[in-house]
């Protein structure tokens, strides 16, 4: 029987070492211990599918916070039911209650799993806000262009004064597929233009 911890964080600049230490202190063995760095939302991540497949019965799998294991409740209540048939029991040590191995703690983590994704539906919504009101005041997402309108006819001027495209990649420092993209997008300007 071993006890087996699972830690996540959502961005490669976050730090697993708080989650790490309390694990560690709770009783996991270092060897098994699973991290990783990838969003809660994703269910298939590395990390905890060999975590789900490693356990068997009898082990006790321990995360900080419920959010760590899973961000929706449908996800959460399908790691449970995993672990379940595989006889094995879960606990969040934040949630000293919130265990699978009496009644009240299995009410609990379908509580906290709920509010977990209700806090992730809330940080979406703000999220399409912020975009919404940034895209209002005029900003600008995704890449620049990398060859204006401007550029795309030096492309074609440099093309008809006799520059082959290797010349004009190197000259403009672009690829040979841009290059190629401008020279279109140039022609098909002057066809509008006439």
């Amino acid at each position: 029987m071993a006890i087996v911890g699972y830690a996540r964080v959502s961005s490669v600049g976050q730090s697993l070492e708080v989650q790490r230490e309390r694990l560690l202190a709770a009783g996991v063995e270092p060897a098994h211990l699973y991290e990783e760095k990838r969003s809660g939302v994703d269910a298939k991540r590395p990390a905890l599918q060999e975590c789900l497949r490693f356990v068997r019965a009898g082990d006790t799998l321990y995360v900080t916070k419920i959010d760590r294991i899973a961000r929706s409740a449908s996800d959460f209540h399908a790691i449970l039911r995993q672990l379940q048939d595989k006889g094995v029991d879960f606990k969040a040590l934040d949630d000293a209650d919130a265990d699978t191995t009496t009644r009240s703690g299995k009410l609990l983590l379908g509580i906290l799993a709920l509010i977990a994704e209700f806090e992730n539906d809330i940080r979406k919504e703000r999220q399409m806000d912020g975009i919404a009101k940034a895209k209002a005041k005029g900003t600008k997402f995704g890449r620049k262009l990398q060859v204006t309108p401007e550029v795309a006819q030096e492309i074609a001027q440099a093309r008809e004064a006799g520059k082959t495209v290797p010349e004009i990649m190197k000259a403009f420092g672009l690829s040979k597929a841009t290059v190629y993209r401008a020279l279109s997008n140039a022609s098909d300007q002057d066809g509008q233009a006439a």
